[in-house]
């Protein structure tokens, strides 16, 4: 039988050893960014299961003695808009962090990202998602895996993309050229956005009757995906993969301990099965939980390798990498 680690005991394992110094209550968006309620108020269609009130925590890793702020308690989801830096390309990439569907962490897998993608003439929207229990999740509380009946971490991606259609003239960007990133939990959200073409909520306005599939999808070391030991590279079965999936780039490292890398390699064959144009890097280090900070293995070309697929997809424009 798989133990369904995940990133919920990682994340929350690593809650012990930190809090080095005091942090803000709760998460605040950067200076120059834009934040926006997903629902109207009043239509959030379910409450997590809400431990307390929305609270950030800087955190240490017991694996990698990385510092990142975690983020819990969210009931209020959120999109947070980060403008191009230069030029812009009319490309927009929704990011969508990892945490078990537990917690969310909110700089190494959010606003990191955005730094990264905004340098390159892409407009970053965060996605501050219910958590926690909004997701296939391990419970340590009866150390057994717990399925919501109401797939909360999905209905916000979904929200989110229908918004960021609906004002794609706001933004200044390609309603066709929207695309989306996750990480561990996150990645799982994005097969699940990909996979999904009918909303999983009952539409509330007029941005709900937008498209809330992606048009190019990046899934970054994803838990949630592989059916389990015995089951061949079966796929779970809330993700169903048919040729209308978008491009898809995906990456992990082999030693990940927390996400077996079968989780890649099942949605790999899943996507070229069907036909879906997809493109998988696999590093042989890296851990989990990398996003951008190693900085000493193969895995850190994952950022120019993610470039030159969005330029090899018309997303980006070619330019010396």
């Amino acid at each position: 039988m798989r133990v369904l680690l995940s990133s919920s005991f990682l994340l929350l394992a690593m809650v012990p050893f930190a809090t080095t110094k005091a942090a803000p209550s709760t998460w605040h968006p950067p200076q120059g960014t834009t934040e926006l309620p997903l629902w109207p108020q009043g239509t959030v269609s379910a409450p997590p299961k809400l431990k307390g009130p929305e609270q950030v925590s800087e955190v240490i890793s017991e694996a990698s003695g990385e510092h990142w702020m975690m983020l819990q308690n969210v009931a209020a989801p959120t999109l947070t808009v980060f403008p191009p830096k230069g030029p812009a390309t009319g490309t927009a990439v929704m990011v969508v962090p990892g945490g078990g569907y537990r917690v969310l962490a909110m700089d190494l897998e959010g606003s990191e990202i955005c730094g990264w993608l905004t340098a390159q003439g892409i407009t970053c929207a965060l996605l501050k998602y219910r958590v926690p229990a909004s997701g296939p999740n391990w419970d340590p509380e009866c150390n057994c895996r717990d399925i919501p009946k109401v797939p909360m971490a999905l209905q916000d991606a979904q929200r989110a993309m229908g918004l960021l259609r609906a004002q794609a003239e706001r933004w200044s960007i390609n309603p066709k050229r929207i695309g989306a990133i996750g990480f561990s939990a996150g990645g799982h959200v994005v097969a699940g956005l990909s996979t999904h073409a009918l909303r999983s909520y009952a539409p509330v306005d007029a941005a709900d009757e937008q498209p809330s599939r992606p048009d190019f999808a990046m899934v970054m070391y994803s838990g949630h995906l592989w059916a389990g030991h015995g089951k061949g590279l079966s796929l779970v079965r809330d993700i169903t993969v048919d040729d209308k999936v978008p491009p898809t780039f995906i990456a992990q490292a082999t030693d990940d301990r927390t996400d077996d890398v079968r989780e890649s390699l099942a949605y790999y064959r899943a996507l070229a099965d069907a036909g879906v144009p997809v493109e998988m890097h696999l590093f042989a280090r890296g851990g989990h939980a990398f996003g951008l900070r190693m900085k000493d293995a193969p895995v850190a070309a994952w950022p120019q390798l993610a470039e030159r697929w969005m330029q090899d997809i018309g997303m980006l424009a070619d330019r010396q990498l």
